[in-house]
């Protein structure tokens, strides 16, 4: 009976250890911040603006098509114009045909854009349920708290002068440093110069009927 029990606790424990490794493997690596025309994964799954990447996850971007993909660690930003193919990795992409633009985000940037999935997963929730929160006052921020987003709007304005008309990744980054402190009125403002910069994002539309309701 101990042996018994013995071989079923080794092979509990080795499927554990199994469970881990996949979930090491299949780490969110990335994001998604731009999508235009058609980008494909093996076996069909869609691909959409703003899903997160994880490790391993390949792609085919058709010809005309393109994708921006910013990774978590290092802050790499590529930009993959179609015909190319390519498969994410931890830092980087690893091409099977075609090449990337490549671009570095500024320090800091990367942390703040791994939450953007769950910020505008939130919006979304909320338009669909027609969630209506009025009369939310601004959050009055500490000395501390003021000085992390006069910094956030610089990293804001450095970035914004050099990326790309259609990208509003800076403006997403800028977006989720204003939610953390409950600053509306500043975000409706900046959803307004997304909404500019991509008016047929449906993801932006769902945090402007969110910011609008604050």
């Amino acid at each position: 009976m101990d042996i018994v029990g013995g071989s079923v606790r080794l092979a509990l424990g080795a499927a554990l250890l199994v469970g881990a490794a996949a979930a090491v493997a299949a780490q969110d690596v990335g994001l998604v911040s731009h999508l235009q025309g058609a980008v494909t994964m093996p076996g069909g799954a869609r691909v959409t603006a703003f899903m997160k990447v994880r490790d391993g996850d390949s792609f085919v971007v058709a010809d005309g098509a393109t994708l921006r993909l910013v990774y978590f660690e290092g802050g790499r930003q590529e930009t993959w114009k179609g015909p190319a193919a390519f498969k994410a990795g931890a830092r980087q992409g690893e091409p099977a045909s075609g090449r990337p633009e490549v671009a570095q985000l500024p320090g800091g940037a990367p942390v703040r854009l791994a939450q953007t999935a769950e910020v505008i997963q939130i919006a979304k929730l909320g338009r669909a349920g027609g969630v209506t929160v009025r009369g939310i006052k601004t959050q009055q921020l500490s000395a501390g708290q003021a000085a992390e987003v006069a910094q956030a709007r610089r990293t804001y304005d450095g970035w914004r002068a050099r990326a790309a008309a259609d990208d509003i990744t800076p403006e997403l980054y800028l977006y989720t440093v204003l939610d953390s402190h409950m600053l509306y009125e500043d975000m409706r403002a900046l959803v307004r110069v997304m909404q500019e910069r991509a008016p047929g994002s449906e993801e932006v539309r769902d945090l402007a009927a969110w910011v609008a309701g604050r």
